[in-house]
């Protein structure tokens, strides 16, 4: 199967709706009666008033939740070969993103971060764009406005603020208005939602939009270990994916280089910003699937041995599909 998905055939199209609906059909018979799904934070709904919570029959929000996720592979693919991240084009980012979004099923439903996915496959766009950029204030801005728009959907999205200022790091010699117009993007948004707050006579409330982000870091989270199994073959494709990449890092280009060096950032922050929303949800690491399937897709190109890396890959596939219908 990987070795179909390594060359850019557009019939691959056509296998990643077909194992897209291998991995979520099951579900569909254990889900709950009904999903629900919330698009915004409470502190943010005064700027879209009405109907912001619906209900779904779970084949619909299933449905809905792998049209969402088949989309937004096409588009992750796309960004890699547009940037020549991997060497050469193939399919196998959006592969890689369409298996990795089905690990758990929390991933299979809507949910505000898999929404958030577009906003962060839209900013890597124009991070990645920052090493030819002349001028680097508009996209810097732009950035800025892409974060506040995930933290109305999604609260702890606002840590990839600093994946902003890594990628200035990264890319760009240092300039202080670079730094700060990321700032005034932010902000603008924020400037909208503190006006229909006024508007609203609740502007001494504004403030507590900012107390999830005093929580204390946790050291300790109860979960049911033998529901992570499945995070085993996922594991040793990252080492093996962090020794691949290793072996020819410098040997690569410079962009790509320091294209891989924020993927490693962004997984950072968003797999440690979990802790900002009360109640611990599997579904906020879905926002640390893009680096994980750009990571994954160049062990899986350049890999050498078939029959372990295909096997490897079936393993994967057969632990996701036996833990949607076994729990402990």
């Amino acid at each position: 199967m990987i070795n179909a998905f390594r060359t850019y055939n557009p019939l691959n199209i056509l296998w990643l709706a077909v194992l897209l609906f291998v991995l979520r059909a099951g579900y569909v018979y254990s889900a709950p009666p009904t999903l629900t799904f919330t698009y915004l934070e409470p502190f943010a709904r005064l700027l879209a008033p009405g109907t912001y919570t619906y209900v779904f029959p779970p084949a619909i929000n299933i449905f809905l939740a792998g049209v969402i996720v088949f989309g937004q592979a096409l588009l992750v693919n796309r960004l890699v070969n547009q940037y020549n991240l991997l060497g050469k084009p193939s399919f196998l980012p959006a592969l890689m993103y369409i298996v990795l979004t089905g690990l758990f099923t929390p991933f299979l439903v809507l949910s505000p971060p898999l929404i958030c996915g577009f906003l962060m496959i839209w900013m890597f766009y124009k991070l990645f764009a920052l090493y030819k950029a002349d001028d680097a204030k508009s996209i810097t801005y732009d950035s800025g406005m892409i974060v506040a728009l995930g933290s109305l959907i999604y609260f702890p999205f606002i840590y990839l603020f600093l994946a902003i200022w890594v990628s200035l790091i990264l890319y760009r010699p240092f300039n202080w208005r670079e730094w700060v117009i990321g700032i005034m993007g932010y902000g603008t948004i924020f400037f909208f939602l503190a006006v229909a707050y006024y508007l609203s006579n609740k502007l001494h409330i504004f403030k507590n939009i900012w107390t999830p982000l005093t929580t204390a870091f946790p050291t300790h989270v109860n979960i049911n270990y033998y529901n992570y199994l499945v995070l085993l073959p996922v594991i040793v494709m990252l080492i093996l994916g962090s020794i691949s990449l290793r072996q020819v890092f410098f040997r690569s280009y410079v962009q790509v280089r320091k294209s891989f060096q924020l993927l490693f950032a962004v997984l950072l922050i968003t797999g440690l910003s979990f802790y900002v929303k009360a109640q611990f949800s599997l579904t906020h690491f879905l926002l640390c699937v893009i680096p994980l399937a750009i990571l994954f897709a160049y062990y899986f190109l350049y890999a050498k041995v078939r029959w372990f890396y295909e096997s490897l890959f079936i393993i994967l596939l057969a632990s996701i599909i036996y833990f949607q219908f076994n729990t402990f």
